[in-house]
C-alpha cells in the first residue's frame, strides 16, 4: 500500500509527528490487517481485551481450532458451542456472553463488512457498539486494521495516549479532549499518525 501522500501530508502539518515519522521509517500497517468476516473479526477483539497479546493469541488459536473444517466459525457455529467447551479453551464468562451476543446478533441480520464499508465510519461505530462487550474502541480497531479506514484516532487507546504524552513532552497522560485537538492537524490521515505513536513505544523501551 502506497502511504507516500499520508507521510508527506503529515510530516508537513506536524513537525514533531515528523520527527517521529523519520525515526520509526517506513508505515508497515497493511502487514497487520486482520482477516475474516465480522464475526470472525470481533470475536478475536472480545478474546483480546484486556489480555497481554501472548495469552490472547493462544486463546484465540484454541478458539480457532473448535471449528477445524472451515476457515472461519459461522455465527450458528459459535451459538451452537457449549459454553463449558469456551470455558475449558480459556475464555472467560462474560466474554462468551459477549461472543454469544455477536453470533445471535449477525444471526439476527447485522450488516456484514461488505455492506458496513458503504457507510461513514461513525455510523459503523454506531451499528456495532449494540453488541454486549463492543465498545467504541473495538469498533475503531475493526475500522483501522479490517475496514482500512485512514482516518481513525481512537482517543481512548492508551498506546495513543502514551504515545503523545512521550513525543509531545507532556507531563502526564493526555485525556481524550487532548488527544482530538492534539490530533486534528493530521487529518485526514490520523489512522496513520495512530499507527506511528504505537509504534513510539519501540523507540523509547528501556
Amino acid at each position: 500500500m502506497d502511504y507516500s501522500l499520508a507521510l508527506a501530508t503529515l510530516k508537513e502539518s506536524d513537525p514533531i509527528l515528523a520527527n517521529l515519522i523519520d525515526r520509526v521509517g517506513a508505515c508497515e500497517l497493511d502487514r497487520v490487517q486482520f482477516r475474516g468476516d465480522l464475526l470472525f473479526s470481533l470475536s478475536r477483539s472480545i478474546v483480546y481485551q484486556q489480555l497481554s497479546i501472548k495469552a490472547a493469541a493462544t486463546i484465540f488459536r484454541r478458539f480457532e481450532q473448535l471449528y477445524p473444517d472451515k476457515p472461519f466459525p459461522s455465527a450458528l457455529d459459535v451459538l451452537n458451542t457449549p459454553d463449558e467447551v469456551l470455558r475449558q479453551i480459556g475464555i472467560s464468562r462474560p466474554k462468551i456472553s459477549y461472543l454469544k451476543d455477536l453470533a445471535q446478533k449477525i444471526q439476527d441480520g447485522l450488516p456484514t463488512l461488505a455492506q458496513l464499508s458503504e457507510c461513514d465510519d461513525e455510523t459503523i461505530i454506531q451499528t456495532l457498539t449494540p453488541v454486549k462487550g463492543i465498545g467504541r474502541w473495538t469498533v475503531e480497531m475493526l475500522l483501522i486494521f479490517r475496514l482500512h479506514r485512514w482516518d481513525v484516532l481512537p482517543v481512548d487507546d492508551l498506546g495513543i495516549r502514551a504515545g503523545i504524552q512521550r513525543i509531545y513532552n507532556f507531563s502526564e497522560l493526555p485525556n481524550k479532549k487532548t488527544v482530538d485537538r492534539v490530533g486534528q492537524p493530521w487529518k485526514p490521515y490520523r489512522t496513520i499518525a495512530s499507527w506511528y505513536l504505537w509504534r513510539s513505544a519501540d523507540l523509547f523501551r528501556g
